[in-house]
């Protein structure tokens, strides 16, 4: 298997951001990201997570330049080029609600997104022809999109998004409104990007497809960073204190909870009932409980 040096390197950095939208001068101004600071390294896959209405899409639009920032700074970082324009001929996005042209063939939608970004129609049939089985959705190339479903759509997209080989892949929800088979195929898809080196971050209101593929998460809410960091470790810090024990007494299965410091005379006590102990675990949480405790 191949391997990537990626250590250390940033491919994208929110330095301080604020956004401010005044839509009314009889309104009050509301901010919907507020003093925003994070890095994206290469190589690995983040997990941009909160509440709808949190800031995640304000965000990846402030990342993408289709806004700005009322304040502070977003960084490119060198991989992607020494000018913004060079960054965003390096990057994929999918946005949640892509726009396609119904009229066209998936093919045609593919090569017509391929010529945006200058990539030769050799190229994007090479493209193609490696990534449309792995989307199971080369059956359908020739169809026009219009006959699409949800799942076909958000495959389409996605395929149209790696046309140019893009190092930085930004997905703005990207599993949501897809079955759950058609999620595993995606976020299989995603762990292959990783391999191939590629940096994926992506937003998402799936709390366990973010804790199954990604290797940091972005917990964000009202526009603020809550918190930055491993998957591990957020679940690590939110370990409780309780052991859960599991045992067999008169031929039933039974599971007690028990504080730490109670937990060795509780085993004895339990023994000396003739019970049989089959485990004692520590409770840990979910990422999907840690995310609902902080809402």
């Amino acid at each position: 298997m191949l391997s990537f040096s990626t250590h250390n390197i940033i491919m994208l950095e929110f330095v301080n951001i604020t956004k401010t939208f005044s839509s009314d001068i009889l309104k009050k101004p509301f901010t919907a990201v507020d003093g925003l600071s994070f890095t994206i390294d290469a190589g690995k896959t983040i997990g941009f997570l909160g509440a709808n209405g949190a800031g995640k899409t304000t965000s990846i639009k402030m990342a993408m330049d289709f806004i700005r920032p009322t304040s502070g700074e977003i960084l490119y970082g060198k991989e992607l080029g020494n000018k913004k324009i060079e960054a965003f001929s390096k990057m994929g996005y999918l946005p949640e609600r892509p726009f396609f042209y119904p009229h066209l063939t998936g093919f045609e939608f593919c090569q017509y997104m391929g010529a945006l970004s200058d990539i030769s129609a050799k190229e994007v049939k090479k493209q193609i022809k490696k990534w449309a089985p792995e989307f199971k959705i080369d059956f359908a190339l020739d169809r026009q999109i219009k006959t699409y479903s949800k799942g076909m759509l958000q495959r389409v997209g996605f395929l149209a998004t790696l046309i140019h080989d893009p190092k930085l892949i930004i997905l703005d929800e990207p599993l949501a409104g897809v079955d759950p088979v058609g999620r595993k195929e995606l976020k299989d898809i995603i762990e292959e990007l990783k391999l191939l080196g590629k940096t994926v971050f992506f937003s998402s209101h799936i709390v366990s497809d973010v804790e199954e593929i990604c290797d940091n998460v972005l917990f964000i809410k009202n526009g603020k960073l809550l918190f930055d960091g491993s998957v591990d470790k957020i679940i690590n810090e939110n370990i409780k204190s309780e052991y859960r024990v599991r045992y067999y007494k008169d031929n039933e299965l039974c599971k007690i909870l028990v504080e730490d410091k109670e937990k060795n005379k509780s085993i004895e006590s339990l023994i000396k009932d003739g019970a049989d102990i089959i485990s004692v675990e520590q409770e840990r949480m979910s990422l999907e409980q840690i995310f609902y405790n902080v809402k």
